[in-house]
This record gives structure tokens, C-alpha cells and sequence, in this order.
């Protein structure tokens, strides 16, 4: 069962971090016109780097703290603007808005290279 866990261990992280950050990237979108509203958002690379953390320390106990880290110890972070608007909002839409596509993109790739891992698995135990 471990193989399978490292298989998936880096998809299955992604797509969560994914996940997280479509979350408050849509957070940030609905709250455009709010008064005083910040805009947040992860630093991916960062949060996932630390989420697949398998350097040379082993947990040797159960005892013992994990190294690695998962989508919800991602480090969420207010985004700096451009051009602040005057009621204290941040949220500039076309950067939420461009943000978003790019990470709905990447979550589908992530499916799809999944997909096909699962597919790959499935022939090699069926023998074809």
C-alpha cells in the first residue's frame, strides 16, 4: 500500500493545493467590490516543496512530528496590489481573474495526468 501512496503522493498533493488556492483566488473575485477586503493567496511552489518534503530525516517513532506538510499547513498570504483602490480593497480583477485560469488549468492537467497514470495501472494488471 505504500507503493501506491508514493505513486500518487505528488498528484494527490497538487490537486489539493489546487484546490486550496482556487478557493481563495474565487474568494478574492466574489469580494472585489467589498469595502476594505484584502486579496490572499499561496505560494504554490512553496506550499507544495514543503508538502512533498523527503529529505534525509525518516520519522523513526510515532512520536516523532511529520516533516512533510499538506494543503491545509499552506502558508496563505496577502497579495501586494498594483493600484489600490481607494476603499481600502485590494482585489484587482483581471490579476484574480488571470490567476484563476492558470490554476484551473493546471488542476485539469493534474487530472489528466492522473487519469492516465490510472489507465496505465489498469492495463498493466489486466496484461495488456
Amino acid at each position: 500500500m505504500k507503493a501506491l501512496d508514493a505513486l500518487f503522493k505528488a498528484d494527490s498533493t497538487a490537486l489539493s493545493l489546487r484546490q486550496k488556492r482556487m478557493e481563495i483566488l474565487g474568494s478574492n473575485i466574489a469580494n472585489a467590490a467589498t469595502p476594505h477586503f484584502k486579496a490572499r493567496d499561496i505560494d504554490f511552489e512553496a506550499a507544495y516543496k514543503s508538502a512533498m518534503n523527503t529529505g534525509e530525516i525518516t520519522k523513526t517513532s510515532s512520536a516523532h512530528i511529520d516533516v512533510g506538510g499538506t494543503a491545509d499547513t499552506a502558508e496563505v498570504r496577502y497579495r501586494v496590489p498594483l493600484s489600490p483602490s481607494l476603499d481600502g480593497n485590494t482585489v484587482e480583477l483581471h490579476v484574480e481573474q488571470v490567476q484563476f485560469a492558470e490554476n484551473a488549468t493546471h488542476y485539469e492537467a493534474t487530472l489528466n495526468f492522473l487519469n492516465g497514470r490510472i489507465n496505465t495501472m489498469r492495463k498493466a494488471l489486466r496484461g495488456e
